[in-house]
């Protein structure tokens, strides 16, 4: 995955103050939360009426195991339905170099890497999990949405000092049947164990996303990125 992802790209004002790369999930793309950016109202937050740059990358197609060799937009392959067993490292890594390309192009774009946030849901909250903990430069922050933390067994030696106290906002539907709430949990209590500083939120629903969790989403992105 050395070439750079098509990206959607939608600016709230015309000089952003901080930028949002933001994975979508597997089988979707880069369109799949442009939607959101209208109901998060992000101009109205003090601090940001310079708007912020949201950018919703494609995944690359690829063949997914678990869905029968099928080719559609995904991060990484999936073996089985147990994600903790067998875990597609090449396919996380190739994916964590993607997001050090979109990282990259913002900061030539004149952005500071401590106003970045990396988003994601499902999959693609595991990618920015998976980049995030190991870049090596302080991040605004991490939002995961609906997802879990990949090879976790690898954290505690590859993770970057420098985002040691990143701010990590992680969210979870209590009935999502495709990360179980507890999977979600584990990872939380892994990252807390090593010290990281998550903001945990679960709501009642499945693998998607509710009102209260934008509103959460919306103060917690006021708090990272404002001063």
């Amino acid at each position: 995955m050395s070439t750079e992802l098509e990206c959607v790209e939608i600016a709230t004002g015309q000089s952003p103050l901080a930028s949002v790369i933001w994975m979508h999930g597997l089988g979707a793309d880069g369109y799949d939360f442009v939607p959101v950016v209208k109901e998060l109202d992000i101009n109205a937050l003090p601090g940001l009426v310079g708007g912020v740059r949201f950018v919703f990358p494609h995944a690359p197609m690829r063949a997914v195991t678990i869905n029968g060799g099928m080719r559609m937009r995904a991060w990484y392959d999936i073996k089985m339905a147990d994600l903790a067993r067998i875990e597609d490292a090449v396919g996380l890594r190739e994916s964590q170099a993607a997001c050090e390309q979109l990282i990259a192009r913002e900061v030539a774009r004149g952005m500071p890497k401590k106003r970045i946030v990396l988003a994601g849901f499902s999959q693609g909250g595991a990618v920015a999990l998976q980049a995030g903990l190991r870049h090596g430069e302080r991040l605004a922050g991490l939002m995961i949405l609906s997802s879990y933390l990949p090879l976790a067994a690898s954290v505690a030696t590859e993770a970057s000092s420098a985002n040691r106290d990143v701010p990590i906002f992680m969210a979870h539907g209590s009935d999502d049947a495709v990360i179980a709430l507890d999977r979600a949990a584990n990872s939380r209590d892994q990252l807390s164990a090593l010290g990281y500083a998550v903001q945990w939120h679960d709501y009642e629903m499945e693998h998607s996303l509710c009102t209260e969790e934008i509103n959460d989403v919306r103060a917690w992105l006021g708090q990272v990125l404002v001063g």
